[in-house]
């Protein structure tokens, strides 16, 4: 896919996520591999008023080759490209139950999020949390090389859900499955809800 394409994809995806309230002010980034390197989201830039010729477009090694400056989560990003296989896009957000999962003393680190819906393993798989990190901090990037490549989806506690997808399209819709998925995790919390079966997560899996 060219360029020009990426880049349409992107502001219009970041639109989209933008006014439905997934994202807010000048938080959250998108970036998409290329044939060269990569584009992402500027720094202090709305995902709701993205323009593609001010997108940041980076070469393999991260350094910033046209474009604004890129946000600061460029170590994240390229965490996750480096770790996840066959990862084209990468979606971080600051939505607004996924963040309240991420802030709860109790969320698990290896599996932040219950196996509530058949599409969340389909989209989603498992949700790693990692400790907190103040945003732009390149350890966050050390942290998620940690976890080895086994997750697609993170959520960056007191912060927000990082996620990887083989194309844009991939990682959006995982992003606002997971999104759904925090919200009825909320939901249901204390009321003993009904979760998948590891033989239906299997079964799920497997197909």
């Amino acid at each position: 896919m060219s360029d020009a394409r990426l880049r349409e994809d992107i502001c219009r995806f970041g639109k989209s996520l933008f006014d439905r309230g997934l994202t807010a002010g000048s938080s959250g980034n998108i970036s998409v591999k290329t044939d060269d390197g990569w584009l992402v989201t500027p720094t202090n830039a709305s995902l709701g008023n993205l323009l593609p010729e001010r997108l940041s477009k980076l070469d393999k090694n991260g350094h910033l080759l046209s474009g604004d400056k890129p946000t600061k989560e460029v170590p994240l990003h390229t965490a996750m490209y480096d770790t996840v296989d066959a990862c084209g896009a990468i979606v971080h957000l600051h939505s607004t139950h996924s963040v309240a999962v991420s802030i709860l003393p109790d969320t698990p680190t290896e599996d932040a999020l219950p196996a509530l819906t058949a599409y969340y393993v389909m989209r989603v798989g498992r949700t790693a949390l990692i400790p907190y990190h103040m945003p732009g901090d390149p350890n966050i990037g050390d942290a998620i090389r940690g976890l080895a490549g086994r997750y697609t989806s993170v959520l960056l506690a007191n912060h927000g859900p990082v996620m990887a997808g083989k194309t844009l399209e991939a990682a959006v819709y995982a992003t606002e499955e997971l999104e759904e998925t925090a919200k009825l995790h909320l939901l249901t919390r204390g009321l003993n809800p009904r979760v998948l079966t590891p033989e239906q997560i299997d079964a799920l899996t497997e197909k």
